[in-house]
């Protein structure tokens, strides 16, 4: 078999091996996706955000447990911070989901952020993919932990969730604009801390005075208590993603071409950002006016704002020339 066919047959190395080469950035890998772009859409896709320490890692570890006792399948992408030495990920988050390692229905793999704003790699999409035409039920997205604005994970994710612990600011946080305006779910994970109640109103207080932005498709966000550690609160937080899903799917046609478009839009935008940044920049260094302006810059003859105005200028007027 190819490996398409492989893939679609669920064979893990080959997923593996795919996925290792997406990270790499292998232009072959290009084809493949787009074969099996037609398998894809099955999948749910529900992400995890939060900032660091919140307990995503614990959360979702518990959330796979329920998830197989329920006979579905699992796939969860775990990005993780992205090693200043290796360029690699961590794997701190993969390391506490071992115990489901051996489980032939889960497939758990880490991806290193690389920098990439918005809480996710470049690559996610990609991954997520992979894991969709392999036949996974449930697609869990946990984004590197995140602040007020990386909200890339909610154009991936069908369900968002957004996981915050007691104590992590006043009323006045709560309101910030940003990630906490993306999730379709609230959790307040560690919830037998002090200040457990005080989050919870100020996370409602904040749904209520956002609720034309938030109830757009007619659902108002819950907020959740849970202690992911003791394996409180997780059925119920499924529970709720499950009624999060069945209320996207009663969406008139109208809504859900609306929603779907939504959603399409960012991820192409996305991907044609990345590919013009990536394949324009390759060009534009290979030049003998981009080495040119990096040693004015560094002999201090040139600061780098005039320099890069006067390359993409050069660069834009010879491209108007050839047209002409």
């Amino acid at each position: 078999m190819n490996v398409v066919e492989k893939i679609i047959a669920g064979d893990v190395r080959t997923a593996a091996r795919l996925i290792r080469e997406i990270e790499d950035e292998h232009p072959e890998t290009r084809k493949t996706l787009q074969k099996l772009h037609t398998h894809t859409g099955n999948a749910y896709v529900i992400g995890i955000t939060g900032a660091p320490g919140v307990g995503k890692s614990t959360l979702v570890d518990q959330m796979i447990y329920h998830l197989r006792k329920q006979n579905k399948s699992v796939g969860v992408i775990a990005v993780d911070p992205t090693s200043p030495f290796s360029g690699g990920a961590l794997l701190g988050d993969r390391v506490r989901m071992q115990r489901h390692s051996l489980d032939k229905d889960v497939f758990i793999r880490s991806l290193a952020a690389r920098c990439h704003a918005g809480g996710l790699s470049a690559s996610t999409q990609s991954v997520i993919d992979v894991l969709d035409a392999m036949g996974k039920d449930i697609i869990i997205v946990e984004t590197v932990g995140v602040g007020q604005g990386e909200i890339d994970v909610v154009k991936s994710a069908h369900t968002t969730i957004v996981v915050v612990i007691p104590g992590m600011g006043d009323e006045i946080q709560a309101f910030k604009a940003g990630i906490l305006e993306v999730g379709q779910i609230f959790l307040i994970n560690k919830s037998d801390r002090a200040g457990a109640v005080q989050t919870l109103e100020n996370l409602k207080a904040m749904i209520a005075l956002n609720q034309h932005k938030l109830s757009a498709e007619g659902w108002v966000p819950p907020v959740l208590m849970a202690e992911a550690v003791h394996n409180k609160g997780v059925a119920e937080l499924l529970q709720t993603a499950e009624d999060h899903r069945r209320h996207v799917d009663a969406l008139s046609l109208e809504c859900k071409y609306r929603h779907n478009r939504e959603k399409a839009a960012a991820q192409f935008s996305a991907m044609i950002k990345d590919r013009l940044v990536e394949d324009v920049l390759k060009q534009l260094s290979a030049t003998r006016r981009y080495q040119q302006a990096v040693d004015a810059i560094a002999q201090g003859a040139k600061d780098p704002y005039s320099a890069c105005d006067d390359l993409l200028s050069a660069i834009l007027r010879i491209s108007l020339e050839k047209e002409e």
